[in-house]
C-alpha cells in the first residue's frame, strides 16, 4: 500500500501567501518532491502530498487545501474519479489538474473542466524533463498564486494557530473602477465573422457560449476562437466543441477558406491569422512568428487582422484568462468599427484578458457568462446593435 507522504514548512508569517494552502497529488514521488519544494519555496503553505487520490481525499479533511495539484493517473483513486468527491467535500476548491501532453490526458483534462476543475497544467515527460523546465515551474506557481488568492478571498480571516499570530482578514474589495462602454456598433453591416478570445478558464466558457448561441445561428457566420493552449489540446478542444454544437469545428489549418458554420481554432504553438481580399475569399494563414503578449497563438494577432479584413463586419468577445491579450486587437477592432464584448469579473475564472479589455474602454458590454451567448445571438441575428 503506498504511503501518504506529508510536508511540515515553517510556519508562513502572518498575511504572507504561504498562508494559502497547497495539496499536491502524485503517484510520482520525484514530482511530489520538486512540486512541493517549489511551492514552499514560493512562500504558499504544502500541508501534504499525496500518492494517490484515496490519500489526497483522507488528507482533505485534515488540511482544508485552498488550491489541490491533482494528476490525472494515479493508482487506487486516480484524479478523474478524485475530482467531483474533493469538489462535493469542499465547494470551491481550486482543482488544477495535471498530465504529460498526450491525445488522450488532453482529452480527460478537458473533462475535467467541465466537471469543475479550474485548470489544468502539462507536465514534461519525464523526471528530468520535470526537473529542468522552468517554464512549468514557473506557470505551477502562478497558477497556485491566482488561484489559491482567490480562495484565500472567500475564506475570510485565517484562523491563529497556537504560537502563531492569525493572518488578519483580507483587506475589504476596494471599490471596483468605473468602467467606460463604448456606445453600441451602429453599423449597416451585419456580422459576417465571430471572434472569441479566451485563456483561462476558457474551454468551459466558450463551449457554454457557443451552445447559447445556438446551431442555426452559428451556421450564419464562420467562428475563430483563440484559446491559449498548448498543441494537441487544441485539437481535442476543436472535437469538443464540435460535439457540443452540432457544428464543424477543427484546428484552422493553412491556407483553408474561412466559410460561415464552421468553427477554427487556432492551433497550439502557432498564431493564426487571415489573408485574402477584405471582406471576401479570406483564407486562414498560420505562423510560427514570436510570441506576443508571451503567447502563441495570441489574440491580438487573430483581431488585428480581421479588423483590416472584416472592418465594421467584425463581431468578437474577450472571454475569462490572465493577462492582457486581446486589448490591442480590441483596440483595433473599436476602431475599424467593429464589436468588441466583455465577460464580468463575477462569472470570470480570472478577469485579466476581459478586465483589461473593459477597464481600456473598449467593450460596449460587460456581460455574465450566462448572457453573453444569447446577446451574441441577437447581434448576429440582426435583432439588437
Amino acid at each position: 500500500m503506498l504511503a501518504a507522504t506529508v510536508t511540515n514548512p515553517a510556519p508562513a508569517a502572518a498575511g504572507a501567501p504561504g498562508r494559502i494552502k497547497v495539496l499536491i497529488a502524485d503517484d510520482s514521488a520525484v514530482v511530489r518532491g520538486l512540486v512541493a519544494r517549489w511551492i514552499g519555496e514560493a512562500g504558499f503553505n504544502v500541508v501534504g502530498t499525496a500518492a494517490n487520490g484515496r490519500i489526497a481525499l483522507e488528507m482533505m479533511g485534515r488540511h482544508d487545501p485552498d488550491v489541490v495539484l491533482l494528476d490525472i493517473d494515479m493508482p487506487e483513486l486516480d484524479g478523474t474519479q478524485a475530482l467531483p468527491l474533493m469538489l462535493a467535500r469542499s465547494p470551491g476548491l481550486q482543482v488544477v489538474m495535471m498530465s504529460t501532453l498526450t491525445t488522450r490526458n488532453a482529452d480527460i483534462s478537458l473533462k475535467c473542466l467541465a466537471l469543475g476543475a479550474v485548470d489544468y497544467l502539462t507536465k514534461p515527460e519525464s523526471n528530468r524533463g520535470v526537473t529542468t523546465s522552468d517554464a512549468f515551474r514557473a506557470e505551477l506557481v502562478e497558477r497556485v498564486r491566482v488561484f489559491g488568492a482567490a480562495r484565500a478571498r472567500r475564506r475570510g480571516p485565517v484562523p491563529a494557530l497556537p504560537g502563531i499570530a492569525a493572518a488578519p482578514a483580507p483587506p475589504p474589495a476596494r471599490p471596483a473602477a468605473p468602467v467606460t462602454l463604448r456606445p453600441k456598433a451602429r453599423s449597416a453591416t451585419p456580422p459576417r465573422v465571430l471572434l472569441i478570445g479566451s485563456s483561462t478558464g476558457g474551454p468551459r466558457a466558450v463551449g457554454e457560449v457557443l451552445e447559447k448561441i445556438g446551431a442555426p445561428t452559428l451556421r450564419r457566420l464562420p467562428v475563430l476562437i483563440v484559446q491559449h493552449m498548448p498543441p494537441v489540446f487544441t485539437a481535442v478542444f476543436a472535437e469538443h466543441l464540435g460535439s457540443r454544437t452540432g457544428i464543424p469545428a477543427a484546428e484552422g489549418k493553412m491556407d483553408e477558406p474561412v466559410l460561415p458554420g464552421r468553427i477554427y481554432v487556432a492551433p497550439g504553438g502557432r498564431h493564426m491569422r487571415l489573408a485574402g481580399a477584405a471582406g471576401r475569399d479570406l483564407a486562414i494563414r498560420l505562423d510560427d512568428g514570436p510570441a506576443v503578449n508571451f503567447c502563441r497563438p495570441a489574440v491580438d494577432v487573430l483581431f488585428q487582422d480581421a479588423a483590416a479584413l472584416y472592418g465594421a463586419a467584425t463581431l468578437s468577445v474577450i472571454l475569462t484568462g490572465m493577462g492582457s491579450d486581446g486589448t490591442n486587437g480590441a483596440r483595433a477592432l473599436v476602431e475599424a468599427g467593429g464589436a468588441v464584448l466583455a465577460q464580468d469579473e463575477a462569472t470570470s475564472t480570472v478577469w485579466g484578458m476581459p478586465g483589461s479589455v473593459a477597464k481600456a474602454g473598449l467593450a460596449q458590454a460587460i456581460l455574465p457568462l450566462p448572457e453573453i451567448g444569447p446577446a451574441l445571438r441577437t447581434l448576429i441575428m440582426g435583432l439588437g446593435a
